[in-house]
């Protein structure tokens, strides 16, 4: 080998091992979903990818069950163990089915974080809530209550019985519903975030209650497939369906008028700021204890209450003045 080509050779060896270790040095941070192939998920990876970006030193690696069960995270948590990654945040299926596999997460150095649904405080660092709860559940019973001057009978379709997050704001609405005058809450069912069986749903609760006005759906999948079950039963006009979800996925359900508004914070900003979290604490910037405030690049700051949890912002409404222009973002 003459010496120019051992030299480029030696050069070559030297830029390929730069590379690795700069790989190598990444922090890999995972993206959890509840599972794969929901909008309002994919629309959270977008603004993790963007952190990273911003970041510059970070790897997303975004994954979640097929579908919306404790034990399809449990299997891809015990994966990312495997794999060693730095940190762990998950939008949770079940607060406590999966404590012992995040603990063992933890024990290991990983560092872990749960956002928009919950992971009780044994499994994890903090929890990243979307909003304050109590306001998620007086917006859902208002954003019905609104085109309801007279009252009326009103049902929530909700995801799983487990679903930390939807539980909770079902909970607080409950607490301000009589704040409602006439409003009236008939029931509450569970779709399981699965399209066809919360269409089931939705047509159940209008069979079951004929003088039923509005169907409030506080989850992005249910939302969209009550929607599309008053369309098909021939109520517009007749069953207002609200809640929350994406303005990609409402848009031509607010053209129809099967919904008159729903609200939802900004999803690409969720994943945006449970990123920068997970960064911050993994990088050991800050510490995830009460009253600790933790930067979180163009979204400002988050302060952790006494429960180690934070909320990002305040919901945002939707309706035919503004879901065009928002419907094309996410």
């Amino acid at each position: 080998m003459s010496i120019l080509k051992k030299a480029l050779t030696t050069a070559a060896l030297a830029t390929a091992l730069l590379a690795t270790t700069a790989q190598a040095e990444n922090m890999r941070i995972a993206l959890v979903a509840k599972a794969l192939g929901i909008g309002f998920f994919e629309a959270a990876d977008k603004g993790a990818e963007e952190a990273a970006k911003e970041l510059g030193d970070v790897e997303i690696i975004y994954t979640g069950p097929t579908d919306t069960t404790a034990e399809g995270q449990i299997e891809v948590i015990n994966s990312l163990i495997a794999q060693k990654v730095d940190a762990i945040a998950i939008s949770a299926n079940d607060t406590d089915a999966l404590v012992p596999t995040l603990k063992k997460a933890m024990d290991r150095g990983i560092t872990v974080i749960s956002w928009d649904s919950g992971v009780a405080p044994e499994g994890r660092m903090m929890q990243l809530n979307p909003s304050s709860s109590p306001l998620i559940g007086n917006t859902i019973i208002k954003l019905a209550a609104d085109h309801l001057p007279d009252g009326g009978d009103v049902a929530v379709l909700s995801a799983t019985t487990t679903s930390t997050n939807q539980n909770t704001w079902i909970e607080e609405m409950n607490k301000v519903k009589d704040n409602y005058p006439n409003i009236n809450v008939v029931a509450t069912v569970y779709g399981d975030d699965l399209a066809d069986k919360s269409y089931r749903e939705a047509q159940g609760l209008m069979q079951t209650y004929p003088d039923l006005k509005a169907i409030i759906a506080p989850t992005s999948v249910g939302i969209v497939a009550a929607a599309q079950a008053v369309t098909d039963a021939g109520k517009i006009g007749q069953v207002n369906v609200t809640g929350l979800g994406l303005p990609s996925e409402m848009a031509g359900h607010v053209k129809s008028g099967a919904s008159q508004s729903f609200a939802i914070w900004n999803p690409i900003d969720l994943g945006y700021t449970a990123t920068m979290i997970a960064y911050h604490l993994a990088k050991g910037d800050v510490k995830a204890e009460p009253g600790a405030v933790i930067p979180v690049g163009r979204m400002g700051e988050v302060t952790l209450d006494d429960k180690t949890e934070a909320a990002m912002a305040d919901p945002f409404t939707y309706d035919a003045s503004n879901i065009d222009e928002f419907s094309s973002i996410f």
